[in-house]
């Protein structure tokens, strides 16, 4: 998405919650005006407490080189770690999201991101609980993407896992949710499917009570 746009979620979120905010921030926009160091200042002034920089080049469908995304990640962190209230920096290598299964090359751009002032590193994609034992031995704290099939919580803790994601998948469950009921309601003509959804008084809590009203 845009870059304006993105941080216009932020402002909402941020609005919304008093929980930390850690933001998917793609690329950080090198391409936009001002740069990836821009976007940090952007990011802080919208209220984010982090954020996530990753080597993946949509435009060439291509794995950064190396050593560019470590300067990349390096200009970022600078940036970063200068604001007043200083961002969380995720480095992000993905490999594994984007095929290409090596172990070796993943462990030494998290080092390199590592090295270059990221405060988190993050290998989406990873399900083996002895692979993801080798990127928490880079030293830093870990976050990683719980898949299914994926690592139990307790054995990510058990290796040293500092922080978990779940992407995609919550709002995923929550769209195949939606599209059982309204199968069911189109051939069934039934509205069982309403019987396991949330209590009005969970979703007045979660949204007031015009926010929750049908």
């Amino acid at each position: 998405m845009p870059r304006d746009e993105l941080v216009a979620h932020v402002s909402t979120l941020t609005r919304a919650t008093e929980l930390p905010l850690n933001v998917d921030s793609e690329r950080c926009y090198p391409d936009d005006p001002g740069g990836v160091t821009e976007m940090v200042a952007l990011l802080g002034a919208a209220g984010a407490a982090g954020f996530s920089i990753e080597d993946y080049d949509p435009a060439t469908g291509a794995i950064d080189d190396i050593d560019l995304a470590a300067a990349r990640v390096a200009e970022v962190a600078e940036a970063a770690h200068a604001l007043e209230e200083p961002l969380v920096l995720t480095g992000r290598a993905e490999n594994h999201i984007r095929g290409v299964d090596d172990l070796v090359d993943t462990i030494a751009r998290l080092s390199a991101y590592r090295d270059a002032g990221a405060d988190v590193v993050y290998a989406p994609g990873l399900t083996r609980l002895a692979d993801i034992a080798k990127v928490v031995a880079v030293g830093i704290p870990v976050n990683v993407l719980a898949l299914p099939g994926g690592p139990s919580l307790g054995e990510l803790d058990s290796i040293g896992v500092r922080r978990v994601s779940t992407g995609s998948l919550l709002a995923g469950a929550a769209y195949g949710a939606l599209l059982a009921g309204a199968r069911e309601l189109q051939h069934e003509g039934t509205s069982h499917y309403g019987a396991t959804g949330p209590s009005r008084e969970t979703l007045e809590a979660a949204f007031g009570r015009e926010g929750s009203a049908g």
